[in-house]
């Protein structure tokens, strides 16, 4: 059982922010059919608002586009304690080999995991990924197995893996724009990967002193200034395929496109659903992971009368500029709390609700600090404070 305190009712009024001078504010998303890729698509990358979306669900081929799979692996692996950014990893002569975008891997030599994931992410190597693939699963057989299980897990409905690299040498792979959105979003999730994502140009040297210069294949890093991570794929299939990120202020949205006829008309269109978002969105934080919330919370047992709480994470609401929009801030207390409890335990959720009574958001509260269980002396000075204040 849990008990609810209604304990705040709030306005939020967002008014169009003024754009800067040469900037396009698209009013509606109708440019987008004026570029002829396969599939277009773009969502909030908070609240999974779905702002863009053209032939989303359609499956396409998508060629490098499938190396965020192989990162995001990459990242969970060393998340589970199975693999370190340190590790050594010997190439092997299959992964060496593999043609195509590469970093120019030595056979039998080894590099660390860092700069392999550096490779894949800078200048989508296909060596590279394969080297990562081999290490993770044992073989790249094993690998694409456990792509095709974590996109099942991650509800990834309409895309099949076949390869670490997107190579079309191996059987038919496909995926959609929307996927591609859910994997990349999950890879975003793991901070680490801005830190070779936003890598635009380097000089690469190879352990026996060779040096790769490594270029950014996603040109927005450079030229959209808001843009922090992204990957590209080609092939004569797939056509020109990008997914990107561009965050301003708390705002970031991520978008897919697929199929475009050429390098630069994906750029554009990714450009221009990202200026169509940030002219006609906003997200508003209404309380702060750690942020204090007033509950006048009193817990049985306990030591002190007020016991402080705080929101376990972000809460943000996605609103279009210029709407008017009524919320509530509802608090929900676990039943029966008594003392002892525990710095960061869970006592309960707070939820933020529209005038319809939805849900937009919502989180764990947490006890800010230990609170401790009321001992006899503490009870019996309780008690004389109330009767000398009566």
């Amino acid at each position: 059982m849990k008990k609810s305190l209604f304990i705040l009712l709030a306005v939020v009024v967002v008014t169009i922010a003024a754009l800067p001078i040469g900037a396009t504010a698209f009013a509606d998303d109708s440019f987008v059919g004026t570029y002829p890729s396969r599939s277009a698509y773009l969502v909030d990358y908070d609240t999974g608002t779905v702002l863009i979306d053209k032939n989303s669900d359609e499956r396409y081929p998508i060629a490098s586009i499938v190396k965020i799979m192989t990162l995001l692996l990459t990242f969970e692996e060393i998340d589970q304690g199975r693999l370190s950014l340190e590790e050594k990893i010997t190439v092997s002569v299959e992964a060496s080999g593999m043609g195509g975008s590469q970093m120019f891997l030595d056979a039998g030599k080894e590099y660390p995991v860092t700069d392999l994931i550096k490779g894949v992410a800078v200048c989508s190597a296909n060596d590279a990924a394969v080297a990562l693939g081999e290490r993770i699963a044992g073989s790249i057989d094993g690998f694409v197995q456990k792509m095709n299980e974590y996109a099942k897990e991650i509800g990834m409905e309409n895309t099949l893996f076949c390869n670490a690299t997107g190579l079309p040498n191996s059987g038919e792979q496909y995926s959609t724009a929307k996927d591609v959105s859910k994997m990349f979003g999950k890879l975003l999730r793991h901070e680490k990967y801005f830190d070779y994502a936003g890598i635009w140009m380097e000089d690469y040297r190879h352990p026996d002193g060779r040096v790769t210069e490594m270029v950014n294949t996603n040109k927005l890093i450079r030229f959209y200034k808001d843009c922090d991570a992204g990957k590209t794929g080609f092939t004569n299939d797939a056509m020109f395929c990008l997914a990107a990120s561009a965050k301003r202020d708390d705002m970031r949205v991520v978008g897919v496109v697929l199929g475009s006829e050429t390098s630069k008309d994906r750029f554009r269109e990714m450009t221009d659903m990202f200026k169509y978002a940030f002219a006609n969105y906003e997200i508003r934080t209404i309380f702060r992971k750690g942020e204090t919330v007033q509950t006048d919370l009193k817990v049985d047992r306990a030591k002190d009368d007020n016991i402080p709480v705080c929101v376990a994470e972000d809460i943000k609401f996605f609103i279009r500029k210029g709407l008017k929009q009524e919320l509530s801030t509802i608090v929900t207390i676990n039943e029966d709390l008594s003392a002892p409890i525990s710095k960061g335990q869970a006592i309960g959720r707070v939820k933020i609700v529209d005038a319809n009574g939805e849900v937009i958001a919502e989180t764990d509260l947490l006890s800010v600090t230990n609170v401790e269980r009321r001992g006899y002396g503490d009870a019996l000075d309780k008690v004389l404070s109330d009767w000398i204040r009566s």
